[in-house]
């Protein structure tokens, strides 16, 4: 899409200045107490976001739960699975380097942004309850998914999105999964906490062989929340490169990723409870391979993308990765 001009501008030949008529540059002590105010208050409003959003972290525990120590030990255990999933999404970008500065901001940001998923999700389940196992499957496609992935996205829009170094359509599937991993770390945090009788908290490191079970199962639910939001964050470094289309882009990668994250909640039970009928496994087991088996498929899909994007920034910066595969090519042809 063509740049939008005025009429006034497409006209002119350029010999008269058009300023303050149809064009505008920073020239005047106003225009600089504008541009001023414009970045104060853009500030201030992810200010207000971040302090907001640490509120309610406090609120609702999750603070309390991810500084205690044998909460905070099993979280982090639960963590390890997600974790090499964001690592493995980091060390498949093919361009730069990202700055460790971004991506734990990132992080941090995603445990934050995850209490407003809490809250609106609360607020808005006994909507749904009345409607039985419809009103269930509904509450997953229509809140919990979107949601859940808005406000992982917001976690990098708020920052990394905004540096130069965030200078290329991978990087946001690395910044991506590292929210995604900051907001599985925080609900993780919240379930084990939630789980473990009030009573048993204080039995030190007694607590982390009760809680096992329940770390165990977190585990298995945080690689997810990787894959549904760095999907959904390298849609968002389309739209940073695609201007003209931004809206559309971040609206196609955000119904991805929620869709995704939808079914799997939508489909967990059943499809676990299918495994237990037909096979062997039982419980856990079950559990554990239907995730690995959604968890592979969307994956893949992940992976796919990000190796289409490797192949065509190698093919753009180094010449000869056409040319050796030409001549290879030749050789066959002419070997046969």
């Amino acid at each position: 899409m063509a740049e939008r001009r005025d009429p006034v501008e497409r006209a002119s030949d350029g010999s008269k200045d058009l300023y303050d008529i149809s064009t505008w540059e920073e020239r005047t002590s106003v225009d600089g107490l504008a541009v001023a105010l414009y970045r104060l208050f853009a500030a201030s409003a992810r200010f207000v976001i971040v302090a907001v959003a640490f509120l309610l972290l406090v609120g609702i525990g999750g603070l309390a739960a991810v500084t205690n120590l044998e909460i905070g030990l099993l979280t982090v255990l639960s963590a390890i699975p997600a974790l090499g999933l964001a690592a493995y999404v980091y060390y498949s970008d093919v361009t730069t380097n990202e700055p460790l500065s971004l991506l734990v901001g990132t992080f941090l940001l995603g445990v934050l942004t995850a209490n407003f998923a809490a809250v609106l999700n609360g607020a808005l389940q006994p909507y749904f309850q009345g409607l039985g196992f419809l009103g269930t499957v509904l509450f997953f496609y229509i809140v919990v998914g979107p949601i859940e992935e808005i406000v992982k996205l917001l976690a990098v829009r708020l920052y990394a999105y905004t540096d130069d170094r965030f200078d290329s359509v991978v990087d946001g599937a690395v910044y991506g999964a590292m929210a995604g991993l900051g907001f599985a770390f925080i609900e993780n945090a919240l379930y084990i906490t939630r789980e473990l009788p009030t009573a048993e908290l204080d039995l030190g490191l007694g607590l982390i062989g009760m809680g096992g079970g329940i770390t165990a199962v977190r585990a298995l639910a945080g690689p997810g929340h990787v894959i549904y939001s760095a999907i959904a964050g390298y849609y968002l470094g389309l739209a940073k490169y695609n201007p003209d289309n931004r809206g559309p882009i971040v609206v196609k990668g955000l119904l991805i990723a929620a869709f995704v994250h939808a079914t799997y909640n939508a489909t967990v039970g059943i499809g676990s409870g299918l495994i237990q009928t037909f096979t062997p496994l039982s419980g856990l087991w079950a559990f554990l391979a239907y995730v690995l088996v959604y968890d592979s498929v969307f994956g893949l899909y992940l992976i796919r993308k990000i190796r289409r994007y490797r192949q065509a920034y190698r093919k753009a910066h180094t010449p000869a990765y056409d040319d050796g595969a030409v001549q290879s090519e030749t050789e066959t042809t002419e070997a046969e």
